[in-house]
C-alpha cells in the first residue's frame, strides 16, 4: 500500500510540474530513441581527440579541430556554420620534439612535458642540475654563479604521496545532488590572484634566463602513476617574450631528483625540446552554427549552448573539454536529424582560449552583447533566452546548477523529470565555474552549467597527459547529449524566454582583451 501511495504521489507531482511547464513527452522520447539508434558519439570523440590531437589555442591541432567541427556541422545541415573571430589572441605554439633523461648517477628516461609557449633548447643539451628553494629572484641570487649553464629545479616542499585508499573515479550519490557547494567561482579576487602569480613567475623565468640558466624544471602539481599536470604561460600574447625552456616533471621522477640533490649527489640530465611558434594568424576563433527559428515573432530570439574547443597540450583534451564539445555537437545533430522546427533560433558555440582565461567567450560576449567594463548592453543581449554549458569532464549529467537564479527552479524540475530514470535529478542553487557560462551570466543572460559525475576528472585527467580518449565514458556522453538536446529544445519552444536575475555590476578592472588590469 505504501508503494502504491508513493507512486500516486509521484504521478501527481509529475502532472503538477507538467501543468506548470509544458514538456513535449513524445519529443523527449524521440530524442532518446535517436541517440540510442544512431549515436555519433564515438565518431565525434575519435576525430576530436585522436585525429585532431592536442588543441592548444592557435596551434595546428586547434586549427584542425576548428576546420573539422565546421565541416561536420555543415554536413549535418546546420546553418551559418563557420569559424567566428572573437579578437586577437596571439601566437600559436606546438612541441615538435621532447626528451628528458637522467645521465648521472645512472641512466633513466624521465616523464616530463614542456610548459606551453616556452622556448626550446638549441638541440640536445647535457647539463648539471641545481636546486633552488622557490621560484623567486631571492632564490636565484642565492645560487649565484651555479645558475649559469645549469638546469634549475624548483624545490617542492610537498614530498608526500597520496595512497589510493579512495577510488580515483566516483559518482555522486543522489542525496548529494541538491546540496553541492559553490566550486571555482569566477571572481575578481581569484582572477587577480592567479594573474599576479603568473606575472611574478614570468618575471623570474626571464631573470633565470638572464643569469645563463639552460632550462627550468618544475614538479607536476597533481597526479601520481606518471600523471603530469601541464599548463602554460603568457607568452602567446604579443607583448610577452618566450622564456627559457621549461618542463613539468612527474612527481615520482621529480622527487627522486630532489632527494639525490638534497643528499649531495651530482645529477646530470640530457634534455632536448624543440618547440615551434605560429605567427601567421594571431586572431582567436570560436565555432558557431545554427538551426534557424521558425516562429515569425520569436525566431530572432536565441537559445545558445556549447563547451570549449581548446585544450592543453600534454594529452588530447578528451575530458577537458572534447567531452563538452562532443555532447553538444551530438545534441544539435539529434535535433537536426529529428527535423525540429524550433520557435527560437538554436545556436551552438565551441569556444577558443578558455584555458587562457575564458577569452573566446569573453570576446564573443563583448562583440555581441555588451561590455563588462561599463555594462552598456546591446539590443542583441535582450534576445538571448539562455546559454547552457558542459565543461566538467566526461561524467553523465546528474542535474543542473541554478547559478543562484531561483526563478528557473520549477522550470528545470519539469525538464529533468523525464530523465530521472537516467540519474538526472539534481537541482542546486549553487554555481560551478570558472568556465564559459560565466561570461554570459556576467552580462545578465541566464547561463547554466550542468552537474556532472566527477569520475576521475580532478584526480586523473584535468590538464594532464592522461586526458585522452580512453578516459571518456561514451555511455555517459550519450546520456549527456540526450539531456542537452532536451533542454535546448524546451527552451527554444517556450512561449516566454527564461527569467533573468538582476543585472550584475560592471567589471571596470577588465581591459579590452579580457585581462585584469
Amino acid at each position: 500500500m505504501k508503494k502504491l501511495n508513493f507512486a500516486i504521489a509521484l504521478l501527481l507531482l509529475s502532472s503538477f510540474l507538467f501543468a506548470q511547464e509544458k514538456v513535449d513527452i513524445q519529443m523527449m522520447q524521440k530524442i532518446k530513441d535517436e541517440e540510442a539508434q544512431y549515436s555519433q558519439i564515438e565518431m565525434l570523440a575519435f576525430h576530436l581527440t585522436d585525429v585532431c590531437g592536442p588543441r592548444l589555442t592557435n596551434s595546428p591541432g586547434y586549427r584542425r579541430a576548428v576546420a573539422w567541427a565546421v565541416q561536420t556541422l555543415k554536413q549535418w545541415g546546420l546553418q551559418n556554420a563557420a569559424p567566428e573571430p572573437w579578437g586577437e589572441f596571439g601566437k600559436g605554439w606546438s612541441t615538435e620534439e621532447s626528451f628528458l633523461a637522467m645521465k648521472i648517477p645512472y641512466y633513466q628516461p624521465l616523464i616530463a612535458y614542456p610548459y606551453a609557449w616556452t622556448n626550446g633548447t638549441p638541440g640536445l643539451i647535457t647539463a648539471k642540475v641545481v636546486l633552488m628553494n622557490d621560484l623567486d629572484s631571492i632564490s636565484v641570487d642565492k645560487l649565484g654563479a651555479d645558475v649559469k649553464g645549469s638546469i634549475v629545479m624548483v624545490k617542492s616542499p610537498d614530498t608526500t604521496f597520496l595512497n589510493h585508499f579512495k577510488a580515483d573515479a566516483i559518482r555522486y550519490e543522489k542525496s548529494e545532488l541538491d546540496a553541492l557547494p559553490d566550486v571555482s567561482m569566477f571572481t575578481p579576487q581569484r582572477y587577480f590572484y592567479y594573474r599576479n602569480l603568473v606575472n611574478k613567475w614570468y618575471d623570474v623565468k626571464h631573470y633565470l634566463q638572464s643569469k645563463g640558466a639552460e632550462a627550468l624544471l618544475t614538479i607536476s602539481p597533481n597526479g601520481g602513476d606518471g600523471t603530469v599536470g601541464v599548463a602554460g604561460g603568457l607568452t602567446y600574447y604579443k607583448t610577452y617574450e618566450a622564456t627559457l625552456p621549461q618542463m613539468v616533471v612527474s612527481r615520482e621522477d621529480f622527487l627522486r631528483l630532489q632527494r639525490l640533490l638534497d643528499y649531495g649527489q651530482s645529477v646530470i640530465l640530457e634534455m632536448n625540446v624543440q618547440n615551434k611558434f605560429y605567427i601567421d594568424d594571431l586572431t582567436g576563433y570560436n565555432v558557431v552554427a545554427e538551426i534557424p527559428g521558425t516562429d515569425p515573432i520569436l525566431k530572432n530570439q536565441v537559445v545558445m549552448f556549447g563547451g570549449h574547443l581548446d585544450s592543453w597540450h600534454s594529452g588530447t583534451g578528451a575530458t577537458d573539454n572534447a567531452a563538452g564539445c562532443i555532447a553538444t555537437m551530438e545534441a544539435i545533430r539529434v535535433l537536426k536529424s529529428l527535423g525540429v522546427k524550433p520557435k527560437r533560433t538554436i545556436r551552438i558555440a565551441l569556444w577558443g582560449a578558455e584555458e587562457q582565461g575564458l577569452l573566446g567567450s569573453f570576446g564573443y560576449v563583448r562583440k555581441h552583447f555588451g561590455n563588462l567594463r561599463d555594462m552598456k548592453l546591446t539590443p542583441e543581449q535582450e534576445k538571448v533566452s539562455v546559454y547552457f554549458n558542459l565543461d566538467n569532464g566526461t561524467g553523465k549529467i546528474r542535474g543542473i546548477y541554478l547559478q543562484n537564479n531561483e526563478k528557473v527552479r520549477d522550470i528545470f524540475s519539469a525538464w529533468l523529470q523525464p530523465f530521472a530514470s537516467m540519474g538526472a535529478t539534481g537541482i542546486t542553487s549553487s554555481n560551478t565555474g570558472s568556465t564559459d557560462h560565466s561570461m554570459f551570466d556576467m552580462v545578465g543572460i541566464p547561463a547554466f552549467q550542468f552537474i556532472q559525475d566527477p569520475m576521475e576528472y580532478e584526480t586523473r585527467t584535468h590538464h594532464t597527459n592522461m586526458d585522452v580518449y580512453n578516459y571518456l565514458s561514451i555511455e555517459d556522453l550519450k546520456q549527456a547529449a540526450i539531456i542537452i538536446a532536451a533542454f535546448v529544445y524546451n527552451a527554444s519552444m517556450r512561449e516566454e524566454m527564461l527569467p533573468r536575475k538582476p543585472l550584475p555590476a560592471p567589471w571596470p578592472f577588465v581591459n579590452e582583451n579580457g585581462f585584469v588590469k
